[in-house]
């Protein structure tokens, strides 16, 4: 039985981006599976499973969309009584050690429930993927209100930019594209909300685990995330954006939701 189990949603990826995010997996003495989940319309990528036998390769044959896909290797995880899956996006990369930091860090630290890494540009610089719980006026600024000086004051708030990246921090918000989840965590949460087919999956699920124990930022170890905010330039992932807010505020609460004035509250409490 592995220790951490992992998967990757595909969509008509690129090859070479896939390898560096798989090698850097496997790329560990510990026990690990990796699973690749196909929402392709062909299974061109299956090839990618002569890399290690280590891997596994689902094929979906329709877009079942990010959480969903996520929610099948998250599953067998459970079921198999892996300790850990992480969730990981197809355009992450990072060197042998991290795996082991994060794994060592978890088992001393039972309440934990989600930890990220420090998360970098492919340049150097710091990428802000902490945030506090969202209301409906953060996710507007940030999209469509074209004066940068707003947006900038803003994000100093909802990204916690003020707190500095630099100490552990438990953070209600955390991002999707590297999830450490401990599995037991999962059975009694649940997995991603699968009436969100792309976006805000992410944040839905760290609200509920942060609810009931940490959800840790963990900046002794860093990965690179090469980020495109495709949403920014496709109309169609814009779509999905959009829609994914208005079921998330329609479940959580739009402008009356005090357990996110609660939990946000406590982050500005706490002493960074």
């Amino acid at each position: 039985m592995s220790q951490i189990n992992a998967s990757i949603v595909l969509y008509h990826n690129k090859i070479e981006q896939l390898t560096k995010a798989i090698n850097s997996f496997l790329n560990t003495f510990l026990d690990v599976k990796l699973y690749l989940v196909d929402n392709s319309s062909n299974d061109d990528l299956k090839e990618l499973c002569k890399l290690d036998d280590r891997i596994e390769y689902i094929f979906n044959n329709e877009n079942l969309g990010y959480g969903t896909a996520h929610n099948i290797a998250m599953r067998k995880s459970i079921v198999d009584g892996v300790l850990y899956h992480l969730v990981l996006n197809p355009d992450i990369y990072f060197e042998q050690g991290v795996l082991e930091k994060l794994f060592s860090y978890m088992e001393k630290k039972k309440d934990i429930g989600n930890i990220i890494p420090q998360v970098r540009y492919p340049n150097g610089e710091v990428q802000y993927l902490c945030k506090l719980l969202p209301t409906p006026l953060d996710l507007i600024l940030r999209r469509f209100i074209p004066f940068k000086s707003w947006k900038e004051k803003r994000n100093q708030n909802y990204e916690l930019r003020w707190t500095g990246y630099e100490k552990v921090m438990n953070v209600p918000s955390l991002s999707g594209c590297f999830m450490f989840l401990r599995c037991d965590v999962l059975k009694d949460v649940g997995l991603f909300d699968e009436n969100i087919f792309m976006y805000l999956e992410d944040t839905d699920l760290n609200r509920r685990i942060h609810s009931k124990y940490k959800t840790i930022f963990y900046p002794d170890v860093e990965i690179v995330h090469e980020y495109a905010k495709e949403s920014y330039v496709n109309k169609k992932l814009l779509k999905y954006h959009i829609q994914s807010a208005i079921y998330y505020f329609n479940k959580w609460g739009w402008l009356f939701d005090q357990e996110r004035k609660e939990i946000n509250k406590k982050v500005y409490d706490l002493d960074f």
